[in-house]
């Protein structure tokens, strides 16, 4: 059986990606660049590959995954970010944030579904934008609202392949995170446990919403409590 991961070339896709590498899993590891994604596999090493694929370009996905097969773990972790209000709205930027995440996650499920075990788990990535949003999250707050939606109608239409959503919270030793010591500190600051999420955190979620049977249809938010404040 395969774990696909698409976005799986660094941070917490790539942190993913090395947990079943490790484990012994035949694991496909997704990226925008080829030969990025071909590096990554190598280094990560076992039973790893990598494959390009870019999810804003929807027609292509089918093609770059022609040859993906017997998959029984999905996470789709590729994820962007953008600047973008309803008073200066930059219709491109946009565009290109919706078809990523939602057509372009939507049409991986598509193409992948014939390959698929009836015992399959799918994690789609969301985020805490949607429900605690900021002056230029118009956009993302509302992708990430999407996936939402998405987990309920595939968790129904895809029975019995489980299907969940992940939301972290601000992960401070992530590559986007680790340098911004004011924002994690002030996250840190308004944070039941005390401390920011750690990319470990997010794995091990994602490992939960895979292997446990009984949980579908679920928004899981990785958040160390800071919605609660």
């Amino acid at each position: 059986m395969t774990v696909l991961v698409v976005g799986g070339t660094r941070g917490i896709g790539r942190e993913i990606v090395r947990k079943y590498a490790d484990a012994g899993e035949a694991v496909v590891l997704t990226g925008r660049d080829p030969a990025a994604a071909e590096k990554v596999a190598k280094d990560i090493g076992g039973n790893t590959r990598g494959v390009g694929l870019e999810l804003a370009e929807p027609e292509g996905i089918a093609d770059a995954l022609r040859d993906v097969d017997d998959v029984g773990q999905l996470v789709l972790a590729a994820i962007d970010r953008d600047a973008n209000t309803a008073k200066d709205y930059d219709l491109t930027a946009a565009l290109y944030l919706v078809t990523m995440k939602l057509v372009g996650y939507t049409e991986v499920i598509h193409t992948l579904l014939p390959r698929m075990t009836d015992d399959a788990a799918i994690v789609l990535f969301g985020g805490l934008a949607k429900e605690r949003p900021y002056p230029g999250s118009t956009t993302v707050s509302t992708v990430n609202g999407g996936v939402s939606g998405l987990v309920t109608t595939l968790a129904t239409e895809l029975a019995p392949i489980r299907v969940n959503a992940l939301h972290p919270g601000i992960v401070g030793d992530s590559p986007f995170w680790a340098g911004k010591a004011a924002a994690t500190e002030a996250v840190k600051a308004r944070t039941p446990i005390g401390r920011n999420v750690e990319m470990a955190d997010i794995v091990d979620a994602v490992d939960f919403l895979l292997r446990n049977r009984s949980v579908n249809g679920v928004d899981l938010y990785v958040d160390g409590g800071w919605l609660l404040l």
